[in-house]
């Protein structure tokens, strides 16, 4: 048994040093000596931006730091906009969902460019260590055309740490009662004037098996990854500007049945399954920006980006294999005319290249079936034009409008027009409203990883329709006082999507009364829409005292095969969620509580007998965390799901793997139970 004793965190003050001599009495959070200031405040962990035309909720380093967030997926459980699950109960893949709608229609951004699109989707939020990242903002709605027509229900961009940061050294390690543990190195150099760099390196594996719910199937898959990124900044003293930085990443996934071995066959006539993932991804990027005037009112922009990803695969029988070569060039020019106008104007294209291959095995329970051989590879070329224009009237009016041209070399011409509004009524009462059109080709299995960890055959119809949606909705913001706090905050918004077409993966329909032995993904015919609702709160009521709420409300249908318009299963209905922070004196002590309550969500026809809609259960998930900041040395330890509340039988007929009824895709739960984790942040600064 592999033994790391790795550790996590952030740390989450601001210490600001400065030449003082005479210094004033200070309050709890300021000290000082003869020779220096040191003065810490706290750092609104998620909020709501104030200043942003499009409806944006930033996750800060303060908020990543108060639970683990280990990966990119474990970071939004602070808040209800952005709900993650799995998408099976075998492989470990997570997804999210916006505004009520699969993560494949939010835009993953890194820094404003393309991220985990394609084959790198599935597991794309574990490739992103938690304490890599600076911040994470959610925009909601269409947003930009600048990086092309895929948003539809928003867009999130990634922020990581700069390599202009001056910590040249931050080291986080953690470990929990299961043993998983992980191990983040980063260092942040300056080396002269122009030239400063930053180096990611990351560790993990979870290399024990555990079965929490004794079917016979573990619980989560046994997972090993490597990670290392490197990042350059060139800064020339006439304002040009150079990024650029490569990463690269290998995982593999083994899970199953416990007694699984992946040096044996999987084998139906004994009952041995089993799943194994291979991930390699590797990405290279350059950004370059040139001023084209003094006061920098115009500048060119020109971004490169390449990504590789290898996926290698097998879910029992079942054999999958991809290979994605993809780049991403944008062009842009930036002209501010006056202190009211602004015009971005661009040419950007994707190029696509995937090779995919679907071995497709499944068996009636005694004799296989012959295999179904897929392929589905294509590539796929986009080139589009852009403009954007903006009108800003000192800052209470804001009115964005653009739209795109684009060609795609499987779907021919595509018109992208997006808009979006913000007026500030006073300065505690603001409005925003965005309306756009977004498309989306689609990657049939990867999209739906969880299909594979089935005992169905995969039937895919002819000529799927690349997916085409309106997304239109607004918020509303009121500023007030609250106990200390001059600037708490309500936000409402709403958000409407309706498809025009997209791609349906119905495990609802039976070829023969109660035998539902085939997943069906076809073209929709008909309608499909969601509505999304939501309510946030933030406040410091107090000194040192935070309290943040956020209540969301889903209502999401679609025309499926043989029912008519029904609500989509699995997917939560609402969601609430609860955080209460306090921190002692020069935040020695920092106590973090988060509460959530989802709510329930209609199980598939095929888990219950009769043709009644059934409902997953209202459960509550509860989060604890205890921070002790000692100088440049932060200790922290934790508790997950504090109730210990698990989703009952999560895989269905895990005792015949092979048979039709197997199923792992039913998820609406948790699958782990309480989980005891500590670990510790170190940061050297400069």
């Amino acid at each position: 048994m592999t033994k790391k004793i790795l550790l996590l965190s952030f740390t989450c003050i601001i210490i600001i040093s400065a030449k003082a001599q005479n210094t004033p009495p200070a309050k709890d959070t300021v000290s000082y000596t003869l020779n220096e200031v040191v003065y810490s405040a706290a750092k609104e962990g998620n909020y709501v931006s104030k200043i942003k035309p499009v409806k944006t909720e930033v996750i800060t380093n303060a908020g990543l730091c108060k639970m683990a967030c280990c990966s990119l997926a474990e970071s939004f459980e602070n808040t209800a906009s952005v709900s993650v699950g799995y998408s099976d109960a075998i492989s470990g893949s997570r997804q999210i969902r916006l505004l009520g709608l699969a993560g494949k229609y939010t835009s993953m951004l890194e820094e404003n460019r393309p991220a985990m699109r394609g084959l790198a989707a599935p597991f794309g939020l574990s490739y992103i260590p938690g304490q890599w990242l600076e911040s994470i903002q959610v925009a909601k709605g269409p947003g930009s055309v600048i990086n092309g027509y895929e948003s539809i229900a928003g867009q999130i961009n990634l922020e990581l740490r700069k390599p202009t940061t001056e910590e040249p050294l931050f080291v986080n390690a953690y470990i929990d009662h299961l043993l998983r543990s992980e191990l983040n190195v980063i260092s942040s150099l300056q080396l002269n004037k122009k030239w400063s760099t930053a180096i990611f390196a990351h560790g993990s594996i979870d290399a024990q098996k555990h079965d929490g719910n004794s079917d016979g199937f573990m619980d989560e898959p046994m997972k090993r990854q490597l990670n290392f990124s490197n990042r350059w900044i060139y800064l020339v003293d006439n304002g040009v500007q150079w990024r650029f930085g490569f990463s690269g990443l290998y995982e593999t996934r083994e899970g199953g049945q416990m007694h699984f071995d992946k040096q044996a066959p999987c084998n139906p006539l004994t009952n041995n399954y089993g799943t194994n993932i291979d991930n390699t991804h590797i990405n290279i990027y350059s950004k370059t920006g040139y001023p084209l005037a003094d006061d920098n009112s115009s500048n060119i922009a020109f971004v490169a980006d390449y990504t590789y990803h290898d996926i290698q695969s097998f879910f029992g029988v079942k054999e999958y294999s991809g290979t994605q070569h993809s780049a991403f060039l944008n062009l842009m020019l930036y002209n501010t005319f006056n202190e009211h106008h602004k015009l971005i104007t661009g040419l950007n294209g994707h190029f696509n290249d995937y090779n995919e291959l679907l071995n497709d095995r499944w068996f009636d329970g005694v004799n296989p079936n012959v295999p179904t051989v897929q392929d589905l590879s294509r590539r796929e070329t986009v080139g589009g034009i852009y403009s954007e224009y903006t009108f800003n009237k000192d800052e209470k009016l804001v009115f964005i409008a653009g739209m795109r041209l684009d060609y795609n070399s499987l779907y021919k011409w595509l018109f992208t027009p997006r808009v979006n509004l913000k007026y500030d009524f006073s300065d505690n009462i603001i409005f925003r409203a965005a309306a756009g059109r977004g498309f989306r080709s689609v990657n049939v299995i990867t999209d739906n990883i969880g299909i594979l960890a089935t005992g169905r055959q995969v039937s895919i119809a002819n000529n799927l329709k690349l997916e085409d949606a309106w997304t239109y909705g607004g918020s509303l913001m009121f500023y007030f006082k609250c106990f200390e706090d001059e600037k708490a905050y309500i936000s409402l918004d709403y958000f409407r999507t309706d498809f025009i077409d997209q791609v349906l993966v119905n495990q609802e329909i039976s070829s023969t009364p109660n035998l539902y032995d085939k997943v069906h993904i076809y073209n929709l015919n008909g309608r499909s829409f969601t509505n999304a609702y939501q309510i946030d709160f933030s406040s410091f009521p107090v000194e040192r005292f935070s309290v943040t709420a956020t209540f969301r409300y889903n209502d999401t249908r679609a025309d499926l095969q043989g029912q008519g318009l029904t609500e989509l299963s699995l997917v939560d209905r609402y969601k609430g969620v609860l955080n209460i922070q306090y921190a002692t004196r020069m935040n020695k002590w920092v106590f973090d509580v988060t509460a959530q309550i989802n709510g329930q969500s209609r199980l598939p026809n095929f888990v219950h007998d009769d043709q009644k809609d059934h409902y997953s259960p209202v459960y509550p998930m509860f989060f604890a965390q205890l921070t002790r900041n000692f100088k440049g040395l932060l200790v922290y330890a934790g508790m997950e799901n504090i109730l210990n509340y698990t989703q009952n039988n999560p895989i269905l007929s895990h005792d015949a793997p092979y048979s039709y009824g197997f199923n792992s895709s039913v998820i609406w739960g948790p699958l782990m139970g309480r989980k005891f984790y500590a670990g510790l942040r170190y940061t050297i600064f400069k």
